[in-house]
C-alpha cells in the first residue's frame, strides 16, 4: 500500500508541473507587423522580443513580423536592430494586433570605417586576440601599452625602470619590435629609421584607446613597417554621445603617480563631438635613477552625416626619463639588483653619479581619417596624418673621447681638451689648484 500510495503522489506532482509549464491555453491572439528605418526602408533580421519571456523572432526581409498563440494579455515588446536605437513599447492583446514600428539611427560610426585594412575577421586564418574597452579600463594603471597586454598568448613585455613606465618594449612569438608592425586606426606608428615604437613618447596613451587586436605572425596589416613577426591594431575612442567629465587619481610602488582628467562635449547638432584627456605620469622607478616625468594630452573630434565620416587626433606627448638602457651587471645582482651604471664616474676614491643622466623627447601626432559611402559596396576611405619629434640625451662620460662624438678638439687658455671630462679638469688645473696653494 505505501509503494502504491508513493506511486500515486509522484505521478500527481508530476502532473503538477507539467500542467504548470505548460501554463494557460492559447487563445490564438497574436502580433504582426513591419520594422522600418525612418526612410521607410525595411529592417531585415531586426529582433522583436516579448520582455521577460523567451517569446521573439527576427524579422523577414520585408520588414515584417509574426508572434501568434498567444493569450490576450498586456505584453511590453522591445525592438532591436544594429545601429538603431532600440523601442520598447507597451500593448494590451485581445485577438489580433498590428503594429508597425520606425527605428532611429544612432549617431555613431562602427570601428571598420578605420581598422578594416589592419583587422582580422572571425574567419580570418589568423591567430588573433580582442583586447576591448572594458579590460583595458579594468588594467589601466598607468603603464604603457605592452603592460596592458601582458596576458596576451605569446607575447613578452619589459621595462627598462621595472615598474612599466617609461621605456618599455614587447615581444611576440620572439620576434622583437623592428618586426612587428603597430597602427593607431590604421596609421602607422613604427618609426620609418628604426621600425619600432617607442611607447615611452606617449604617455598614458591607453586612456584614449577604445579596443585592440593582436595578430600573431604574418598578419592583415597593408601599411606601415613589415608584419613579419607580430601586427598590433589599436582603435582610439570615439567622442561619447553624452556629455561627460571624468578624473583619475591613483598611487602605487616607488612614487607612482598618475593624475588623469577627461572631458566631452557630447553629440552638438546631431552631427560633431569632441572630446579631450590629459595625463600627468611621474615614478622613481624600481631601477636606481630611472625615475619618468611624463605629460601627455589626447584631443579629437568626429563629425558625421548618414554617408561621411571624418575624425581628427591630436596626440602630445612629453618624456623625460632616467637613462637605464645599461642595464644590471651580472656581477651586481646579487649585491643589488636595482644598480644603475649610468652617469658612474670615480672621483677621490669615491663613486658618484651625474644627477640628470636623461632621455628627453617631445613626440607630436596629428591626424584626420576621412570616409565616404557611395553605396551599399562602395567605400572610400582616406587618411592623412603628421608627426613631429624632437629631443636629446643628457649624459656624463668619464674619458670620453670627443671625436667619438664627431666633436672637434676644444683649445682653452693654450690647453686642448680632447675627451669628455677635460671640462673638469682644466677648471681644477687653472682655477682650483692655484687658489688651493696660495691659501697654504
Amino acid at each position: 500500500m505505501e509503494m502504491k500510495k508513493l506511486f500515486f503522489l509522484t505521478t500527481l506532482l508530476a502532473l503538477e508541473i507539467l500542467s504548470f509549464a505548460a501554463g494557460p491555453e492559447n487563445d490564438g491572439s497574436g502580433i504582426k507587423g513591419r520594422v522600418t528605418d525612418n526612410l521607410g526602408s525595411p529592417l531585415a533580421g531586426a529582433a522583436v522580443t516579448i520582455t521577460g519571456t523567451f517569446l521573439g523572432v527576427y524579422t523577414a526581409a520585408d520588414g515584417s513580423y509574426l508572434i501568434d498563440n498567444l493569450h490576450d494579455d498586456s505584453y511590453t515588446l522591445l525592438f532591436s536592430f544594429t545601429g538603431y536605437e532600440a523601442k520598447s513599447i507597451t500593448v494590451v492583446l485581445s485577438g489580433e494586433l498590428a503594429l508597425d514600428v520606425v527605428l532611429e539611427q544612432l549617431s555613431f560610426m562602427t570601428d571598420n570605417v578605420t581598422i578594416q585594412a589592419t583587422r582580422a575577421r572571425s574567419r580570418s586564418p589568423l591567430a588573433y586576440t580582442n583586447v576591448d574597452r572594458e579590460i583595458l579600463k579594468k588594467q589601466n594603471s598607468g603603464q604603457d601599452l605592452p603592460f596592458l597586454l601582458t596576458l596576451t598568448p605569446s607575447l613578452v613585455e619589459t621595462s627598462e625602470a621595472g615598474t612599466g613606465i617609461g621605456y618599455t618594449n614587447l615581444r611576440i612569438r620572439g620576434t622583437d619590435a623592428n618586426r612587428i608592425n603597430v597602427t593607431l586606426d590604421g596609421i602607422p606608428l613604427n618609426d620609418p629609421e628604426s621600425q619600432q615604437v617607442f611607447w615611452v613618447d606617449l604617455p598614458d596613451l591607453t586612456s584614449s584607446v577604445d579596443n585592440i587586436q593582436v595578430q600573431r605572425g604574418v598578419g592583415t596589416s597593408s601599411n606601415g613597417a613589415g608584419a613579419f613577426g607580430a601586427t598590433v591594431s589599436v582603435q582610439t575612442k570615439n567622442p561619447d554621445n553624452e556629455p561627460y567629465a571624468q578624473t583619475d587619481i591613483a598611487y602605487g610602488s616607488y612614487n607612482t603617480f598618475r593624475r588623469m582628467i577627461s572631458v566631452g562635449t557630447g553629440l552638438l547638432a546631431d552631427r560633431l563631438s569632441f572630446q579631450l584627456r590629459f595625463s600627468e605620469l611621474q615614478s622613481d622607478g624600481y631601477i636606481d635613477r630611472t625615475g619618468s616625468d611624463h605629460r601627455s594630452a589626447f584631443i579629437n573630434g568626429v563629425f558625421r552625416t548618414e554617408r561621411t565620416f571624418i575624425k581628427a587626433n591630436i596626440i602630445l606627448g612629453q618624456e623625460h626619463t632616467g637613462i637605464g638602457w645599461w642595464g644590471v651587471p651580472a656581477d651586481m645582482l646579487e649585491e643589488n639588483r636595482r644598480y644603475n651604471p649610468a652617469g658612474e664616474y670615480f672621483e677621490n676614491g669615491v663613486f658618484h653619479y651625474y644627477e640628470n643622466e636623461s632621455d628627453n623627447y617631445t613626440q607630436n601626432h596629428f591626424q584626420v581619417l576621412y570616409s565616404h559611402r557611395f553605396g551599399d559596396n562602395l567605400t572610400f576611405n582616406a587618411a592623412v596624418h603628421y608627426t613631429f619629434g624632437e629631443g636629446y640625451y643628457e649624459e656624463f662620460r668619464e674619458d670620453a673621447i670627443l671625436s667619438d662624438y664627431g666633436l672637434n678638439e676644444v683649445i682653452i687658455l693654450k690647453v686642448t681638451l680632447s675627451e669628455g671630462n677635460g671640462w673638469r679638469t682644466i677648471f681644477t688645473d687653472l682655477f682650483i689648484q692655484p687658489i688651493i696653494k696660495r691659501g697654504k
